[in-house]
């Protein structure tokens, strides 16, 4: 879809947004929690939810979005920077090979699925609800991947390849800021809390 300069002025001032408010930020979480919130806003389609086919008979749309962070032992991920996700996903663990997100993290390649009903290796993974448009972005630190930042919605054709490449850029800022705040370590930190992980 064609985007406009109101899209690209929104996109910049989200990002500019984030930045300034991570930088007060001493908690890595706290930190990159103001990237997925903004994604959320400047992101996507505003109309898509509107259009025909976009939400089936009663879906309702949202958003969410949210950081897998890969373990050290890079067998998994875990959930953080959540907003969207219910209370009783938050910390959730999936392996680093479970579909679209251990596919971004396997790869290192950036995805958008339009409409999730027709991608072949798309699994839900939000617990209220399914999604049916989707980005996922993987995080680089030094070449190596160190998580994968989505952001999806309810709606379908709500994200292209435009949000993709506006994505990744977030995605950039949030590895940068966590990695200089300590990221690494939180993380291992949050994980002595959490039972051993198991594959599903």
């Amino acid at each position: 879809m064609a985007r406009s300069t109101d899209y690209f002025d929104r996109v910049t001032k989200g990002l500019e947004e984030a930045l300034v408010a991570s930088r007060s930020e001493a908690d890595p979480e706290r930190a990159v929690r103001h990237f997925t919130r903004i994604t959320r806003q400047v992101l996507g389609d505003p109309e898509a939810p509107a259009k025909p086919g976009a939400l089936k008979p009663g879906e309702t749309q949202f958003t969410c979005s949210g950081i897998f962070f890969l373990a050290p032992a890079r067998d998994h991920m875990t959930l953080l920077a959540d907003h969207g996700f219910p209370a009783n996903q938050r910390l959730a663990r999936i392996s680093s090979k479970d579909s679209r997100p251990g596919n971004t993290v396997q790869t290192g390649i950036p995805a958008v699925v339009p409409d999730t009903d027709v991608d072949p290796i798309f699994r839900q993974i939000l617990a209220s609800g399914r999604v049916g448009s989707s980005v996922y972005v993987p995080m680089h630190w030094q070449g190596q991947v160190i998580g994968m930042f989505n952001t999806a919605a309810q709606a379908r054709s709500m994200y292209d390849e435009t949000d993709m490449r506006m994505q990744v850029l977030f995605a950039g800022m949030a590895a940068v800021t966590w990695m200089a705040l300590g990221g690494p370590a939180y993380l291992a930190g949050v994980s002595a809390n959490l039972p051993p992980w198991k594959p599903s």
